[in-house]
């Protein structure tokens, strides 16, 4: 059995790596969030120490260890802009450190990061669970039997409706979020990465606070992207709607995602979790997506800014 600390307990996402870390048989020991609406751990650990201090969950480790209780991995939930520092804390305590999507908002924060991992000796791991997603698993197989030189064309749309809060939220702040392809794009971005190979061109026609909308060219594929999170864009009866159109033909991967965390878990307690170079790559796209010129024609950017969108806002 493994002991682990957790950064972030509040948010969203934590209770999936509380349920991660319950079903592959392993202990909770601490937990840190500045915010103390965390009854979900009474589901999971109820012993579990928590704290609202980071200096106090900091003493409470160094505790265990000198006691003999050692944490093995601090899983990181924070907020983005927090994972670098926090991946850093987990290090230099002796952990190894699982991180969630993005694992950190620039490239060169990648590299820092593996210099410390060096140092340390510790391993740094990023959740990149749609890679374990049956059907995404079974999809890359099929592009890598293709004939060679096959390049793909391929429009995705993932639209979610998020109230007022998510502005309001250091969510809706890029220079803590990395901003909506970023935070909402990053898990796509790596999927396609992952199944269609490296980026040769990008062009981004808007990246704006609801919405983000682009062009990929990569190895194998001709991508029409668009992200966006304002309900107006979903129609009266839709609160998310997800799309993946590879070659005219529907790829469906709506239901699925429930245990892709415990498979996280489990791919990296078997010493086989995605690391610092699985991650990058993606990274440095959505990097350059924050970054990049808007390139966009009158029409497309009517058809962005007003369509209650049916299918890809690209699509001719």
């Amino acid at each position: 059995m493994k002991n682990f600390a957790l950064i972030g307990a509040a948010g969203y996402i934590a209770p999936r790596h509380m349920q991660a870390i319950k079903e592959t048989g392993n202990n909770l020991v601490a937990a840190y969030d500045p915010f103390d609406s965390v009854g979900v751990i009474d589901r999971y650990f109820p012993e579990a120490d928590f704290f609202t201090e980071y200096e106090r969950f900091d003493r409470h480790l160094e505790k265990l260890k000198r006691d003999g209780t050692k944490v093995d991995f601090v899983s990181v939930c924070s907020p983005n802009y927090l994972h670098d520092a926090h991946i850093r804390f987990g290090l230099r305590y002796g952990a190894d450190v699982i991180c969630e999507k993005p694992l950190v908002l620039n490239p060169w924060n990648v590299d820092a990061l593996k210099d410390i991992e060096n140092e340390t000796q510790k391993k740094i791991y990023n959740i990149l669970q749609l890679r374990l997603h049956p059907n995404i698993v079974a999809l890359k197989k099929k592009i890598e039997d293709a004939p060679k030189g096959k390049i793909f064309e391929i429009n995705l749309t993932y639209l979610t409706a998020r109230g007022n809060w998510y502005y309001s939220s250091w969510k809706g702040d890029q220079s803590k979020s990395g901003g909506i392809a970023t935070n909402i794009g990053i898990h796509f971005f790596d999927m396609l990465l992952w199944i269609f190979g490296g980026v040769q061109k990008s062009i981004v026609h808007i990246h704006a606070h609801d919405r983000a909308a682009g062009y990929l060219q990569l190895q194998r594929a001709n991508i029409k992207w668009f992200l966006g999170i304002n309900k107006d864009l979903l129609s009266e009866k839709e609160r998310v709607h997800r799309t993946l159109e590879i070659d005219g033909e529907q790829f469906d991967f709506s239901s699925g995602f429930e245990d892709l965390h415990t498979k996280s878990y489990q791919y990296i307690l078997s010493e086989s979790g995605f690391g610092l170079k699985a991650t990058k790559h993606s990274i440095e796209l959505v990097n350059q997506i924050r970054n990049a010129s808007i390139e966009e024609s009158d029409k497309d950017r009517h058809q962005l800014c007003s369509a209650k969108l049916s299918k890809h806002p690209f699509s001719r």
